[in-house]
């Protein structure tokens, strides 16, 4: 049957403005670093995109080399896009990034014009699209000059292959000196997308300050610390998790029974409050108004169901606030 989206999928999910833009983000958006590439199913993908939506996501975030292979999350996108989104594109939020490595050889890789540029035609092949709304920058190359790589997401906003462009895990330092070079060339800088989770608290070091001041927005990903941040792996480790599947982001040697009982007092203060753990951990980022949005990755439509009814509760007291740092030292 032909997709029809739900006609009241904008009545609970809540927006914040990205910055000092005209954008307004979901709370939650969708990542699709994992379970859309080549190797899951496909059918699920697509149900979880669906689900989004109807939910009132409006912003699916994909890079060039989400996978497995690299390029094939961007390329089932670009065939669900075709069959369920096509004609609601103005409706959506889509973004990529380049910058880790994406093919052999010196272009590649990392923040060259070069590189940049090609890969943003490619990922625009590979989705079917015009244009992207969000282009970022993935990770801070310390051997290319920054202004060429900020060179290089201005000429995508000029060409009209990007409206918005942003970047990934740079410092505070080096995101400041990204704005001012952004400025002066005429292209707002729109969006920082940081790891961010109760776990990993670096961009609580300036970063946050430093976006504030320049009017930047941020999005926080792996807000669930892959996984650690729910109630998955307080008894064992399951089968189909990602510690035992995947351990490059999240291996079963870092959970410690130190860490599993840091997760388990969490866990305690989250029941008490009403929510799951992973509610909290997403109400816990977004308590913060800088942050404009929380990426959640999933592995099937009901986690993100779960996820999205973290916003019926994103106030915290005093007592909670200090009761988390308390588990968290």
């Amino acid at each position: 049957m032909p997709y029809q989206a739900d006609p009241g999928r904008y009545s609970s999910m809540k927006f914040r403005r990205c910055g000092k833009s005209g954008l307004d983000l979901p709370l939650i958006s969708l990542g699709l670093w994992h379970n859309f590439g080549h190797s899951d199913d496909f059918k699920n993908g697509r149900n979880i995109l669906r689900t989004a939506f109807d939910l009132g996501i409006t912003h699916f975030d994909l890079a060039n080399n989400y996978g497995p292979p690299y390029g094939s999350a961007e390329e089932n996108f670009g065939r669900i896009f075709e069959k369920d989104f096509k004609s609601l594109r103005d409706e959506l939020i889509i973004s990529s990034k380049a910058g880790w490595d994406m093919w052999p050889g010196p272009y590649g890789n990392f923040g060259s014009k070069k590189y940049l540029m090609a890969s943003l035609d490619q990922s625009l092949k590979r989705m079917g699209l015009d244009y992207v709304d969000i282009f970022y920058h993935h990770r801070p190359d310390p051997e290319t000059p920054l202004e060429e790589t900020m060179g290089a997401l201005d000429l995508m906003v000029r060409q009209g292959k990007a409206l918005y462009v942003g970047i990934s895990q740079y410092n505070a330092e080096d995101t400041a000196r990204a704005s001012r070079i952004l400025k002066e060339l005429g292209t707002p800088f729109l969006i920082h997308q940081p790891r961010y989770s109760m776990m990993d608290r670096w961009v609580e070091d300036g970063l946050l300050d430093t976006l504030e001041s320049e009017g930047i927005g941020a999005i926080a990903f792996s807000p669930l610390e892959q996984g650690l941040l729910t109630n998955k792996y307080l008894n064992g480790f399951p089968e189909d998790s990602r510690a035992v599947k995947d351990g490059r982001y999240l291996n079963t040697e870092k959970i410690t029974p130190e860490l599993l009982a840091k997760v388990e007092k969490l866990n305690g203060l989250a029941r008490d409050r009403g929510q799951s753990l992973a509610q909290m951990a997403i109400a816990w980022l977004l308590k913060d108004q800088r942050i404009t949005s929380v990426l959640v990755g999933v592995s099937k439509p009901e986690q993100l169901r779960d996820n999205v009814e973290s916003l019926n509760k994103l106030d915290f007291s005093d007592s909670e606030i200090g009761e988390i740092e308390q588990i968290l030292k």
